[in-house]
This record gives C-alpha cells, sequence and structure tokens, in this order.
C-alpha cells in the first residue's frame, strides 16, 4: 500500500541525491523534503526545507527539526580515490551511523535508504578498503531499529535530467560512457541504471517496500518500474 512520504535526504548537492530530490519533487505522494547539509542546495521549492549542521556525527542541538518523517534517503557520499582509510571511514561509517542513531531513535516508523555501492563487501574482511568499510556500514544502519531498511548497491549510473556529479575522475568518464549507454543497457542490463529509476526506486522503497534488503543494479530497475 503506498502511502504519502515526508523525507529526510542527505547528499542533496551530489549526484545521487540531486536525482533524488528531482524524483521527490515530481513525485505527487512526497510531501515535504528536509535536506541536511553543510552548505546550501539553493533549491526554491514548496515541498523543500533545508537544516544546515557543521557536524555530521553531532545533531544533539537539532533534534527538535528532526521529527515527523517517515522516510531518509541517505545519499551522503564521497569517492574513495586516492582517500586514506581513516578518511573514507569518517565520512562513510561514522557519518551513517550518527544520523541512523539519531532517526531511528525520533522516526521509529522510518523507512530508511542507504546508498552502498555494487560490490560492497559485508564480510567487512575484503582487501579493497572503499568495498570494506561500505559494508561495515552497511551492516551498522541496518542494525537500528527503523520500520525497515534498504541497502541500494547501484553500479554505473547514467544521469539524466541535468543531473551532474561533483567527482572530478566522473566528470570526465560519463561523457566517454554516455554515447555508449544504450549499447550498455542492451547489453549489461544487471550493472547498469539511471539516475531517475534510482531516485523512483528510493521513494517506492518507502512508499511501498520491497521483497529484498539489497537492491542490486536489476532490482533498482525493476521497483522504478512498478
Amino acid at each position: 500500500m503506498q502511502q504519502e512520504i515526508n523525507a529526510i535526504l542527505f547528499g542533496a548537492t551530489g549526484m545521487i541525491g540531486s536525482g533524488v530530490l528531482i524524483e521527490c519533487l515530481e513525485d505527487p505522494d512526497v510531501k515535504s523534503v528536509l535536506i541536511i547539509g553543510r552548505s546550501s542546495s539553493k533549491i526554491s521549492h514548496p515541498k523543500v526545507k533545508e537544516l544546515l549542521i557543521k557536524d555530521f556525527t553531532d545533531y544533539s542541538e537539532v533534534e527538535d527539526q528532526l521529527t515527523g518523517y517517515n522516510a531518509c534517503f541517505f545519499c551522503l557520499g564521497i569517492s574513495s580515490f586516492g582517500m586514506e582509510e581513516d578518511a573514507y571511514t569518517k565520512i562513510t561509517y561514522d557519518y551513517s551511523v550518527a544520523a541512523a542513531e539519531v532517526l531511528s531513535r525520533l522516526n521509529p516508523e522510518m523507512t530508511f535508504s542507504f546508498i552502498s555501492g555494487q560490490s560492497t563487501d559485508s564480510t567487512e574482511k575484503g582487501s579493497t578498503m572503499w568495498a570494506r568499510v561500505k559494508g561495515r556500514a552497511e551492516n551498522a544502519v541496518k542494525s537500528y531499529p527503523f520500520k525497515a531498511v534498504y541497502l541500494f548497491r547501484p553500479g554505473y549510473i547514467h544521469p539524466m535530467k541535468g543531473v551532474k556529479s561533483r567527482t572530478r575522475i566522473y566528470q570526465i568518464l560519463i561523457p566517454i560512457f554516455s554515447p555508449f549507454f544504450p549499447i550498455m543497457k542492451r547489453l549489461m542490463p544487471g550493472s547498469v541504471t539511471t539516475s531517475v529509476n534510482l531516485g523512483q526506486a528510493m521513494i517506492k522503497s518507502a512508499k511501498i517496500g520491497y521483497e529484498k534488503q539489497v537492491l542490486e543494479n536489476p532490482d533498482i530497475n525493476t521497483l522504478a518500474e512498478r
């Protein structure tokens, strides 16, 4: 059964978060979106409020502004390219856990949808740093007492509706891959999705749920079409 969504969105200025925000603004079942960030997204829309914070590990002074929401789209993240594990862990793990702790306590009926990545290592023991840290973050957030937690593991995300990446390497690679996207979509349907499908799938995870907790690209595309 579908329901009206009042959502909290992290990472609205990134490629994934901005794509999710576009779909939220276009979806009539999404009634409000609270964007949490360090700097303004500069989005002016009747649905949107912004909460600017300095520390993504401390919500003690703003807890009164975090109640009354039934969905969180956690799209905050960073590329691991060139990063040391400690710095990557702070953003990928510490920020995620802090948000999950406070939101599960204040909004126990919330659905928490978490952006991870294809090939994430849920054993936390692999040799690939980013996959190991992402796996640790996944395991942590799904332990909190939300109504539901969904872990999204997209592979290649084709940006649409003007969505752009802020990461330099993706700014270089996406224009190269874009002409080949129709071929990639046909030959590798399990490895590609779009910013539209990802945004719609995250919204639908809160509206109607999904039979799997971990959503790879085929699941993302399937849920988006429901």
